[in-house]
């Protein structure tokens, strides 16, 4: 899998906290608005609807790098706080466009150098060879020095069945480097919840480098069709009131399938979807005028093989 790296923030300088220069007073709402604080939370909300838990948690985190950013300036902090993270939760959940926002949140306050996000997997840290893995891990590491690099499915990089298996030359590469270079790099570890707690199980040297375990539901019905229809607002489409319907039918039948990935699943429903709206559209062999172009029609939704099957 190809590396992908996100550059999110960059522009922005790191503000300096507005004081009382009589009393030393650190005017923490302000600081808050200088570094764009606000403005990244503002974007989290309009681009994840629901999850209100990991919002929380997240608005949690800010206020604690703003207070810890103020007690350093008064000499209350000997030294950075660990910032290493997890995120858990089901395919679809929000976990990449929460580490994107986290990224920002954490250039913006001085946390780290860039606020880029370096996104691999297994396959990006773990070489088929003697010799392979540490220059591959190395690499990963330095394109996401001064950022946060997010590591999906981080379980995967263990595999005891296999005795010959390189990803524990990497786990001990990636541990080294959260300790001694924590102030330069964030990482976060992200996969299911089980599978993450065996996986910490079994690495202890991880779980004692996370401080902030942040849990991603599941989407609610009502939830993944509102969705559906803001992935098809963006994009110039509308469904009209029987697609609507359709949907809600389509949600519930389509989470009892395997392979349910939540926004993922809609993301995939909408964009067949609008390929049988194209195809009814060409077939009518008719003009077609604005309101045609944009409108999916229940026909489009329940053509899906949910249905039939």
């Amino acid at each position: 899998m190809t590396i992908g790296t996100i550059e999110t923030g960059q522009a922005v300088p790191v503000a300096t906290p507005t004081s009382d220069p009589t009393d030393g007073r650190i005017d923490l709402k302000a600081l808050y608005h200088e570094t764009q604080i606000d403005a990244v939370l503002a974007e989290l909300d309009a681009a994840l609807i629901g999850l209100k838990p990991v919002k929380r948690r997240i608005r949690e985190i800010a206020a604690y790098l703003l207070v810890d950013k103020a007690r350093r300036l008064h000499g209350l902090s000997a030294k950075p706080p660990t910032l290493h993270m997890a995120f858990t939760g089901n395919p679809g959940t929000g976990k990449t466009t929460v580490a994107l926002r986290m990224a920002s949140i954490l250039h913006r306050l001085g946390y780290v150098r860039k606020g880029h996000l370096v996104s691999v997997t297994r396959d990006d840290l773990v070489g088929q060879y003697i010799g392979h893995t540490a220059p591959k891990t190395k690499e990963v590491l330095k394109r996401a020095m001064g950022g946060v690099l997010f590591i999906d499915e981080a379980y995967y990089l263990y595999r005891p069945e296999n005795e010959k298996d390189y990803g524990q030359e990497a786990i001990e590469i990636l541990l080294q480097v959260m300790e001694n270079q924590r102030d330069d790099l964030v990482v976060i570890l992200a996969g299911y919840g089980d599978r993450m707690e065996t996986f910490f199980s079994a690495n202890p040297g991880f779980r004692s480098r996370i401080t902030h375990h942040i849990d991603f539901p599941d989407y609610e019905d009502a939830e993944l069709v509102a969705i559906a229809e803001s992935l098809a607002a963006a994009e110039g489409y509308c469904f009209d009131d029987g697609a609507r319907a359709a949907l809600a039918e389509y949600v519930t039948a389509r989470r009892r399938r395997p392979s349910f990935a939540n926004a993922r699943s809609m993301r995939n429903a909408f964009d067949r979807a609008r390929l049988r709206q194209a195809m009814r559209l060409f077939e009518a062999d008719s003009p077609v005028d604005h309101e045609a172009l944009r409108t999916i029609t229940a026909a489009e939704i329940r053509a899906s093989r949910v249905f039939s099957d």
